[in-house]
């Protein structure tokens, strides 16, 4: 069986070049698409994100309002930026940068934000609905995860899906959108017994764990589908890969894999919310 490379690039590239139109009709009616980024503190990885998430948009046309507050801001004080751009009717929508420091609830921050400018899929409205099968803003990285699924026509009904992270921003809501789609699913996390004799049953394997090169090609299926939503120290993924891709029939690479088409599909959230002219 010939190996298929999941190569998130392609994929992200095919969701902006479906964009560029729904975007020229918005602006064309008066209206561009905006992205609000909030960044609390100067983490450099959080940093860089935030700064190729406004590339993005950039290049697209979408616009990009960047909220930068220092280190020491409060909870009180960033839940009232986040009620300024709820309020704010060209911002279509927002995006809280994870982690937050320490003395601010970062939960409390991410209940804050209105569900219609929810496009990260951060709040447990947007979360709840996802579950249940109609939400309009999954978090990006799970419909990043299903995206790739759908572009590379891989069927899921009836396959045996084993995530491996249970995160609310990734594993618990990529097992429900798996779920959804009809596959039978497993979650897995760090009290997870037996994990390899587990694995060796999956067609498909979510990594999301957030541990570098922790799962071992030894403990796949052969021929089973891997998809790694790692971000690591050094662009190095959830799983070992030299290893994986000899087990796996289909494989994500890192980096190249699930990060970029995670940006594409908050692009593609925002652009949605301008579309459905709520505010």
């Amino acid at each position: 069986m010939e190996k298929i490379i999941l190569d998130g690039n392609v994929v992200a590239q095919n969701i902006k070049d479906q964009l560029k139109g729904r975007i020229e009709s918005l602006q064309n009616n008066g209206i561009t698409p905006c992205l609000a980024t909030i960044l609390v503190g100067n983490n450099p990885s959080s940093e860089t994100y935030v700064r190729m998430k406004g590339n993005a948009c950039k290049k697209l046309g979408i616009n990009s309002i960047r909220v930068h507050l220092p280190e020491e801001t409060t909870t009180i004080e960033l839940l009232e930026t986040i009620r300024e751009l709820n309020e704010d009717p060209t911002v279509h929508g927002i995006l809280l940068q994870h982690p937050v420091p320490a003395q601010i609830d970062e939960r409390m921050a991410f209940e804050a934000i209105d569900i219609r400018k929810d496009v990260d899929g951060v709040t447990s409205a947007g979360y709840g609905q996802t579950a249940l099968g109609f939400g309009n803003y999954p978090s990006c990285t799970p419909a990043a995860i299903m995206e790739i699924i759908k572009y590379y026509k891989i069927s899921l009904e009836g396959k045996h899906a084993v995530v491996v992270g249970r995160s609310p921003i990734l594993g618990k809501p990529v097992s429900a959108l798996l779920l959804n789609e009809n596959a039978t699913v497993t979650t897995c996390h760090s009290k997870t017994a037996n994990l390899p004799d587990i694995l060796k049953q999956a067609d498909i394997v979510v990594a999301a764990v957030g541990k570098p090169k922790f799962i071992q090609g030894s403990w796949l299926k052969e021929g089973s589908v891997v998809l790694d939503a790692g971000y690591n120290k050094g662009n190095i993924g959830d799983i070992d890969y030299e290893s994986c891709y000899e087990a796996a029939g289909a494989i994500t690479p890192v980096p190249g894999g699930v990060g970029p088409v995670t940006i594409s599909m908050l692009l593609k959230h925002t652009v949605d919310s301008a579309e459905n002219n709520l505010f």
